[in-house]
């Protein structure tokens, strides 16, 4: 069961005894949903500053596309769209809970110098083994998700014997490196999406309370995600009723922390669902 009610990041005190909104901003041309609408700085401040007042617990600031089949993109170009970013929102609302979502050390390093407090690590600590010690010089949250290769070749016909088991024991066992490297601000997330068939990401929600027992917050992005495009014949614009859907049945399955595309959509389910919890 979870070990731990309360996380602080920065000045920012956050409890998982109800569930946070975490704001997707992609700073990114090529995202699968909304590459290029928010690329420019001040496009991208503007959107990040509506979903704070739509709701937004955290502000998940991402200047590597991580979409089926994306290229990486060189470290200076993840930089320069990402910690300008970041240095302007810590400016105008210096309370505001930042994450970094990014694999790359430097760019973590320098995104928790500018003000973020967590980094979201779509690779689990696998990608750069200098993470953990750029986390733990910072005292930052780290969220440890689990992909099965790599976003280029992810979804190349991904095969488990028991996805909820791989994928738990992953989780386990990373969050468990961290913790044993003074790491204390853990999130696990399953990664839906990554590296899983459309029945995988349907196996992973139904079970997803028994995440609960690796003992810390469990994290779900499904927003928008082609497996509910899939399931009900519906293009990426078309998905955000059948993700506030998904994301309600995440919630009442432990979900802690929702990364979400549409903030006020799911600002209203939390609140709705958390007379419920």
């Amino acid at each position: 069961m979870l070990k731990v009610s309360t996380y602080k990041f920065g000045n920012q005190s956050i409890s998982f005894d109800f569930p946070k909104v975490m704001g997707i901003l992609n700073v990114t041309p090529d995202s699968f949903s909304d590459g290029g609408k928010y690329y420019s700085e001040k496009s991208a401040i503007d959107y990040a500053l509506n979903m704070i007042d739509d709701g937004a617990d955290i502000i998940d600031v991402g200047g590597e596309s991580t979409r089926p089949g994306s290229d990486t993109v060189s470290l200076d170009d993840e930089l320069q769209r990402t910690i300008p970013v970041i240095k302007k929102l810590v400016e105008l609302r210096n309370d505001l809970t930042i994450s970094i979502d990014t694999t790359k050390c430097e760019v973590a390093h320098q995104a928790l110098d500018s003000g973020a407090s967590i980094v979201n690590d779509i690779s689990g600590l696998t990608s750069d083994e200098k993470m953990i010690d750029v986390v733990k010089s910072y005292n930052a949250g780290i969220v440890i998700m689990h992909i099965k290769g790599n976003p280029k070749t992810m979804q190349e016909n991904p095969h488990y014997l028991d996805v909820v088991k791989e994928v738990k024991d992953f989780l386990s066992q990373q969050s468990n490196k961290a913790k044993q490297e003074g790491i204390d601000k853990i999130i696990v997330d399953p990664g839906i999406g990554f590296g899983k068939r459309v029945e995988d990401n349907f196996k992973l929600i139904k079970r997803l309370d028994e995440f609960q027992s690796i003992g810390f917050p469990v994290m779900i992005g499904l927003s928008r995600k082609s497996f509910l495009g899939k399931t009900l014949n519906l293009n990426v614009n078309e998905r955000d009723v059948a993700t506030v859907i998904m994301e309600t049945t995440s919630v009442l399955k432990s979900a802690r922390i929702i990364r979400t595309h549409n903030v006020k959509y799911c600002t209203q389910m939390v609140k709705l669902v958390s007379h419920i919890l």
